[in-house]
Protein backbone atom coordinates (compact mmCIF):
# COMPACT_ATOMS: atom_id res chain seq x y z
CA UNK A 1 0.00 0.00 0.00
CA UNK A 2 1.17 3.53 -0.71
CA UNK A 3 0.03 6.92 0.51
CA UNK A 4 -2.32 9.09 -1.53
CA UNK A 5 -0.49 12.20 -2.87
CA UNK A 6 -2.31 15.52 -3.14
CA UNK A 7 -0.97 18.10 -5.60
CA UNK A 8 -1.85 21.75 -4.96
CA UNK A 9 -1.29 23.06 -8.46
CA UNK A 10 -0.75 26.62 -9.66
CA UNK A 11 0.44 26.64 -13.27
CA UNK A 12 -0.58 23.97 -15.76
CA UNK A 13 2.90 23.30 -17.16
CA UNK A 14 4.67 22.91 -13.82
CA UNK A 15 1.90 20.82 -12.28
CA UNK A 16 1.71 18.57 -15.34
CA UNK A 17 5.47 17.94 -15.23
CA UNK A 18 5.28 17.10 -11.53
CA UNK A 19 2.34 14.72 -12.02
CA UNK A 20 3.98 13.07 -15.02
CA UNK A 21 7.25 12.60 -13.12
CA UNK A 22 5.53 10.82 -10.22
CA UNK A 23 3.79 8.49 -12.65
CA UNK A 24 6.94 7.78 -14.69
CA UNK A 25 9.15 7.25 -11.64
CA UNK A 26 6.46 5.09 -10.06
CA UNK A 27 6.44 2.87 -13.12
CA UNK A 28 10.20 2.42 -12.86
CA UNK A 29 10.13 1.65 -9.15
CA UNK A 30 6.88 -0.30 -8.81
CA UNK A 31 6.63 -1.94 -12.20
CA UNK A 32 4.28 -1.93 -15.12
CA UNK A 33 2.14 1.26 -15.09
CA UNK A 34 2.00 1.47 -11.29
CA UNK A 35 2.21 4.59 -9.14
CA UNK A 36 0.62 5.87 -5.93
CA UNK A 37 -2.86 7.36 -5.97
CA UNK A 38 -2.70 11.05 -6.91
CA UNK A 39 -5.29 13.82 -6.72
CA UNK A 40 -4.80 17.39 -7.95
CA UNK A 41 -6.66 20.63 -7.38
CA UNK A 42 -5.87 24.04 -8.76
CA UNK A 43 -7.30 27.50 -8.49
CA UNK A 44 -6.72 29.77 -11.46
CA UNK A 45 -3.11 30.88 -11.83
CA UNK A 46 -4.54 34.34 -12.41
CA UNK A 47 -5.98 34.37 -8.89
CA UNK A 48 -2.57 33.52 -7.45
CA UNK A 49 -0.89 36.19 -9.55
CA UNK A 50 -3.35 38.89 -8.47
CA UNK A 51 -2.54 38.27 -4.81
CA UNK A 52 1.21 37.91 -5.39
CA UNK A 53 1.37 41.11 -7.45
CA UNK A 54 0.21 43.19 -4.48
CA UNK A 55 2.16 41.21 -1.89
CA UNK A 56 -0.92 39.60 -0.37
CA UNK A 57 0.65 36.36 0.81
CA UNK A 58 -2.32 35.83 3.10
CA UNK A 59 -4.44 35.72 -0.05
CA UNK A 60 -2.06 33.21 -1.61
CA UNK A 61 -2.22 31.15 1.58
CA UNK A 62 -6.00 31.18 1.40
CA UNK A 63 -5.96 29.64 -2.07
CA UNK A 64 -3.47 26.99 -1.01
CA UNK A 65 -5.55 26.12 2.04
CA UNK A 66 -8.70 25.95 -0.08
CA UNK A 67 -7.01 23.39 -2.34
CA UNK A 68 -5.68 21.54 0.71
CA UNK A 69 -9.18 21.18 2.14
CA UNK A 70 -10.58 19.86 -1.11
CA UNK A 71 -7.73 17.39 -1.51
CA UNK A 72 -8.19 16.17 2.06
CA UNK A 73 -11.77 15.31 1.17
CA UNK A 74 -10.56 13.19 -1.77
CA UNK A 75 -8.51 11.07 0.64
CA UNK A 76 -5.07 12.60 0.03
CA UNK A 77 -2.70 11.91 2.93
CA UNK A 78 -0.06 14.59 2.32
CA UNK A 79 0.43 17.52 -0.03
CA UNK A 80 2.94 19.05 -2.41
CA UNK A 81 2.85 22.27 -4.40
CA UNK A 82 4.96 22.37 -7.59
CA UNK A 83 5.37 26.15 -7.49
CA UNK A 84 8.34 27.82 -5.84
CA UNK A 85 6.91 31.34 -5.70
CA UNK A 86 3.86 30.57 -3.59
CA UNK A 87 6.05 28.97 -0.93
CA UNK A 88 6.51 32.50 0.40
CA UNK A 89 3.10 31.85 1.99
CA UNK A 90 4.05 28.43 3.33
CA UNK A 91 4.51 29.53 6.96
CA UNK A 92 0.90 30.79 6.92
CA UNK A 93 -0.34 27.56 5.38
CA UNK A 94 1.35 24.72 7.25
CA UNK A 95 -0.09 25.41 10.75
CA UNK A 96 -3.65 25.67 9.38
CA UNK A 97 -3.53 22.84 6.86
CA UNK A 98 -5.62 19.71 7.31
CA UNK A 99 -2.71 17.68 5.90
CA UNK A 100 1.10 17.76 6.14
CA UNK A 101 3.17 19.14 3.28
CA UNK A 102 6.55 18.64 1.68
CA UNK A 103 8.33 21.96 1.08
CA UNK A 104 9.79 22.29 -2.41
CA UNK A 105 12.73 24.47 -1.35
CA UNK A 106 13.62 22.22 1.57
CA UNK A 107 13.75 19.29 -0.84
CA UNK A 108 16.00 21.23 -3.23
CA UNK A 109 18.30 22.24 -0.37
CA UNK A 110 18.46 18.64 0.83
CA UNK A 111 19.40 17.43 -2.66
CA UNK A 112 22.02 20.16 -3.06
CA UNK A 113 23.66 19.23 0.22
CA UNK A 114 23.59 15.52 -0.62
CA UNK A 115 25.36 16.23 -3.91
CA UNK A 116 27.99 18.40 -2.23
CA UNK A 117 27.18 21.72 -3.90
CA UNK A 118 28.45 24.79 -2.06
CA UNK A 119 27.14 27.80 -4.00
CA UNK A 120 23.93 27.76 -6.03
CA UNK A 121 22.73 29.98 -8.83
CA UNK A 122 19.02 30.64 -8.29
CA UNK A 123 16.65 31.07 -11.24
CA UNK A 124 12.89 31.50 -11.07
CA UNK A 125 10.31 34.23 -10.97
CA UNK A 126 11.35 37.66 -9.75
CA UNK A 127 9.51 37.01 -6.48
CA UNK A 128 11.46 33.77 -6.01
CA UNK A 129 14.85 35.22 -6.95
CA UNK A 130 14.40 38.33 -4.81
CA UNK A 131 12.41 36.69 -2.01
CA UNK A 132 13.53 35.18 1.29
CA UNK A 133 12.64 31.51 0.89
CA UNK A 134 15.74 30.19 -0.87
CA UNK A 135 18.01 32.45 1.17
CA UNK A 136 16.56 31.09 4.42
CA UNK A 137 16.46 27.42 3.48
CA UNK A 138 19.96 27.39 1.98
CA UNK A 139 21.39 29.21 4.97
CA UNK A 140 19.92 26.53 7.22
CA UNK A 141 22.02 23.87 5.46
CA UNK A 142 25.13 26.03 5.03
CA UNK A 143 24.94 26.61 1.27
CA UNK A 144 25.75 29.96 -0.36
CA UNK A 145 23.80 31.31 -3.34
CA UNK A 146 23.71 33.96 -6.04
CA UNK A 147 20.86 35.42 -8.08
CA UNK A 148 20.99 36.93 -11.59
CA UNK A 149 21.52 40.67 -11.91
CA UNK A 150 18.55 43.05 -12.16
CA UNK A 151 18.36 42.99 -15.95
CA UNK A 152 18.58 39.20 -16.05
CA UNK A 153 15.95 38.84 -13.32
CA UNK A 154 13.52 41.00 -15.26
CA UNK A 155 14.08 39.03 -18.48
CA UNK A 156 13.76 35.64 -16.76
CA UNK A 157 10.56 36.73 -14.99
CA UNK A 158 9.11 37.92 -18.29
CA UNK A 159 9.95 34.74 -20.17
CA UNK A 160 8.34 32.66 -17.41
CA UNK A 161 5.03 34.52 -17.44
CA UNK A 162 4.90 35.46 -21.12
CA UNK A 163 6.15 32.14 -22.46
CA UNK A 164 6.80 29.16 -20.19
CA UNK A 165 3.52 29.04 -18.27
CA UNK A 166 1.79 29.21 -21.66
CA UNK A 167 3.79 26.29 -23.05
CA UNK A 168 6.04 28.45 -25.26
CA UNK A 169 9.70 27.38 -25.31
CA UNK A 170 12.12 29.19 -27.63
CA UNK A 171 15.81 28.90 -28.45
CA UNK A 172 16.21 32.62 -27.76
CA UNK A 173 14.89 32.29 -24.22
CA UNK A 174 17.12 29.26 -23.64
CA UNK A 175 20.16 31.27 -24.76
CA UNK A 176 19.26 34.10 -22.39
CA UNK A 177 18.96 31.69 -19.47
CA UNK A 178 22.24 30.01 -20.44
CA UNK A 179 23.96 33.41 -20.44
CA UNK A 180 22.72 34.24 -16.95
CA UNK A 181 23.75 30.82 -15.64
CA UNK A 182 27.17 31.09 -17.24
CA UNK A 183 27.76 34.49 -15.64
CA UNK A 184 26.92 33.07 -12.22
CA UNK A 185 29.21 30.12 -12.93
CA UNK A 186 32.03 32.61 -13.49
CA UNK A 187 31.22 34.04 -10.03
CA UNK A 188 31.75 30.71 -8.34
CA UNK A 189 28.42 28.88 -8.50
CA UNK A 190 28.75 25.12 -8.86
CA UNK A 191 25.10 24.27 -9.65
CA UNK A 192 21.93 26.05 -10.75
CA UNK A 193 18.49 25.74 -9.19
CA UNK A 194 15.73 25.58 -11.78
CA UNK A 195 13.52 27.35 -9.27
CA UNK A 196 10.48 27.82 -11.44
CA UNK A 197 8.65 24.59 -12.13
CA UNK A 198 8.45 25.33 -15.87
CA UNK A 199 12.16 26.09 -16.39
CA UNK A 200 13.10 22.37 -16.62
CA UNK A 201 10.99 22.26 -19.78
CA UNK A 202 13.34 24.84 -21.32
CA UNK A 203 16.76 23.84 -20.02
CA UNK A 204 18.35 20.76 -18.47
CA UNK A 205 21.81 19.29 -17.86
CA UNK A 206 22.40 18.86 -21.58
CA UNK A 207 21.92 22.61 -22.18
CA UNK A 208 23.06 24.18 -18.91
CA UNK A 209 26.54 25.57 -18.17
CA UNK A 210 26.11 24.20 -14.62
CA UNK A 211 24.68 21.00 -13.17
CA UNK A 212 20.96 21.53 -12.58
CA UNK A 213 18.77 21.09 -9.52
CA UNK A 214 15.36 20.58 -11.08
CA UNK A 215 12.93 21.69 -8.37
CA UNK A 216 9.92 20.11 -10.08
CA UNK A 217 11.35 16.64 -10.41
CA UNK A 218 13.12 16.79 -7.02
CA UNK A 219 9.75 17.50 -5.37
CA UNK A 220 8.00 14.81 -7.38
CA UNK A 221 10.59 12.19 -6.43
CA UNK A 222 10.44 13.21 -2.77
CA UNK A 223 6.65 12.83 -2.87
CA UNK A 224 6.95 9.41 -4.44
CA UNK A 225 9.39 8.26 -1.78
CA UNK A 226 7.16 9.56 1.01
CA UNK A 227 4.19 7.81 -0.53
CA UNK A 228 6.10 4.53 -0.57
CA UNK A 229 7.44 4.73 2.99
Amino acid sequence: MSRHIGIVACSAEGAALCYRTICEEGDRQLGNYRHPEISMHTHSLGEYMEFAAVGSWQGVAGLMLSSAGKLAKTGAEFLICPDNTVHRAFEMVAPRSPLPWLHIVEEVAREARARGFRKLAITGTRLTMEGPVYAQKLQEVGIDYLVPNAEERARIDALIFDELVKGIFTAESRRHLQGAINRMKEQGCDAVVLGCTEIPLLIDDSHSPLPTLDSTRILARAALQKALE
